[in-house]
Parts: structure tokens; sequence; C-alpha cells
């Protein structure tokens, strides 16, 4: 708190010691509090400022009060300043707390496409990495929940966070032309998103893929009914296999 209230107004906690107040590595094994800041301010012996005018609202939260960077942008700055294995270890920490948002962690990386350095490179690495040798990375509860809905009804595992025709959804069936989009409120609360989802569905709609829509109360309410949807979905996708 005292090292971003030092450097003045637009300043938040940074890189390493935002990783910290988050959760995702150890506090105080470096020598300076490290803030970033769109606003004016210079480092010192105790604290190292980093300038930013690549900034947007969702890189900015809250914790215990103090500003920091959001969980992804601050995965984008550690990437450029941290080991790899350092960089792993924070990652994996932030998967275990289901923190791992990969859209948001893009939109940072585009945000910040001038940096210098391999950190973009790293994490993207880091990411292939974490998806690889675990359970697929979500990007929430209601994501694992699906998946495990999944697992109980003898249903196949999807590709997940999958990217078909220039967009992302959240699960999918290539083979099948099946994909699958969960609405988490969260992620869906502002109209600009709503409109955003039902052009992307739209947009697979006329590209020949079906797309099924579940909410929570969906997955946890009437999980028979999401997994039934699933199956007779994917049974047509085996019946009339797509045209090449």
């Amino acid at each position: 708190m005292a090292a971003v209230l030092a450097v003045g107004d637009g300043a938040m906690l940074s890189h390493r010691d935002a990783a910290a107040l988050h959760g995702l590595r150890p506090p105080g094994d470096h020598a300076r509090a490290e803030v970033t800041t769109a606003g004016r301010g210079s480092s010192t012996k105790a604290i190292r400022v980093f300038r930013t005018t690549a900034l947007d609202a969702e890189d900015v939260t809250s914790v215990h009060g103090i500003r920091v960077t959001s969980v992804a942008r601050t995965l984008v700055d550690l990437a450029g300043t941290v080991s790899r294995a350092e960089l792993a270890k924070a990652l994996n920490e932030a998967e275990r707390r289901r923190a791992v948002d990969l859209r948001a962690i893009e939109r940072a990386m585009a945000a910040t496409a001038r940096r210098r350095g391999k950190g973009h490179a790293e994490l993207r690495r880091a990411l292939a990495q974490l998806a690889a040798i675990g359970a697929p990375v979500t990007r929430s509860e209601l994501e694992d929940r699906f998946l495990a809905l999944l697992d109980v009804h003898d249903l196949p595992q999807p590709q997940t966070n999958y990217g078909i025709e220039g967009m992302e959804v959240d699960a999918c069936w290539p083979a099948q032309r099946l994909a699958v989009e969960l609405d988490g409120w969260g992620a869906h609360a502002t109209r600009r998103a709503f409109q955003e989802d039902r052009q992307r569905g739209n947009d697979l709609t006329a590209a020949g893929w079906t797309v099924l829509r579940f909410t929570w109360a969906d997955v946890t309410r009437r999980p028979h009914d999401a997994a039934a949807r699933v199956g007779r979905a994917l049974a047509r996708g085996r019946r009339y296999p797509p045209t090449p």
C-alpha cells in the first residue's frame, strides 16, 4: 500500500508483488516493491516503477484495499520478469485457484504486443505445458463442473477453449462439429458481452456447427438434461459427418 501511494495517482502493485498479493508466489524475495503506473512516477531505492500506456479497466483490481494488476495482467507482466520455472509455478497456482482466464490473458498480451523480450512467448509456452500435463485449462468452476458432468454420463471429453472459425469456444468436438458455450453470469453480465455471444453463436451456426449453450443452473440443477442434449448432438454429428 505504501509503495502504491508513494508513486501516486494511476499506480498499482504489479509484477512479482502483484503475484504475491494474488497468492501466486511467495512475497518478499526481491529488493524493491514493483509498481506499474499509467501516470507519472520514478523508481527509487525502495520502489521499481514500470510505466505503461497499455492499460484497460479490466487490468486493474483491488486486493485488501490495494490497487493491483489483475491476475491475467500480472501473469503477462511476470512472464517478462521471472525465470521459466517461477512463471510455471505461478501459473500452476493460478490454475489451482481457478484464476486462469485465457481470454483475459490473450487481451492483456494483445494490449502489450509491442513489449520487447520473450515474456509473451514464455507465457504461451507455460500455458501449453499446463494444458498438456494435467486437466484441461478451464476458465471457471462452471467449465470444471461441465467436464465432470460429461465423465459421469460417459460422454467423450471435448477440446476446451478451442479456436474455430476465427473465434474461441468453451468446449468443442471438432469431428462432430459441435460447440458448447458455458454462460457464467460473471463473464456475460454486460450488454456488450451478451451481444457478442449471440453474434458468435450465429456465425458458428451459419458455418455449419451445432452450438449448445448451458448456464450454471443447466449444469448443476439439470445435469441429465444437459448431458442428453450433448449426447444427441454428438450422435447426429457421427451419423451425418460434415462434407470436407
